[in-house]
């Protein structure tokens, strides 16, 4: 049985990571999708919120649970006896970083892979910081959240009465 971790802050979750996700279901028979707590990327909702938001978005998928997660990851993927790592690529600007994290990761912990996985096209220039920044200035952002984000950005960030 092979099984894959896909680490993210998911603050918040968006239909890219879904695409991921999607992606990753169809090569592994058990996913966990791992929340890092991360309080230093000054996160807009808890680790149990994030939680909470992905969770309602895993019912077309039995194999994949969530879960928070601190510290290592690599340390993490080993405790939870998985195979691999999945991480999403969605340009080229990404490449960098992830490479590096991927071959320290390796350095750490050998028998772990990390596998890439490039979401769709229409997703590429989706992150979650630039959704939180359409959010926080009342922008649509219908087209990259799941419905229960959506609604949980318009709490956190509410629309000041029209002038």
């Amino acid at each position: 049985m092979r099984h894959c971790i896909y680490p993210g802050t998911f603050d918040p979750l968006t239909n890219g990571h879904l695409d991921v996700l999607d992606r990753a279901a169809k090569l592994f028979d058990r996913i966990t999708v791992a929340i890092a707590r991360n309080p230093g990327k000054g996160p807009v909702f808890s680790a149990e919120q994030r939680l909470d938001l992905v969770k309602a978005n895993l019912a077309k998928y039995p194999h994949v649970t969530a879960v928070i997660f601190d510290g290592l990851l690599v340390e993490f993927a080993v405790a939870q006896k998985a195979d691999a790592i999945i991480r999403g690529l969605r340009a080229l600007s990404d490449f960098e970083f992830e490479f590096n994290m991927a071959l320290m990761n390796r350095h750490l912990q050998p028998r772990i892979e990390t596998l890439f996985v490039m979401p769709h096209e229409q997703f590429s220039y989706t992150s979650s910081s630039l959704v939180k920044q359409v959010a926080r200035y009342g922008g649509d952002i219908a087209h990259f959240v799941p419905a229960n984000v959506a609604a949980a950005l318009a709490t956190a960030f509410p629309r000041p009465p029209a002038a």
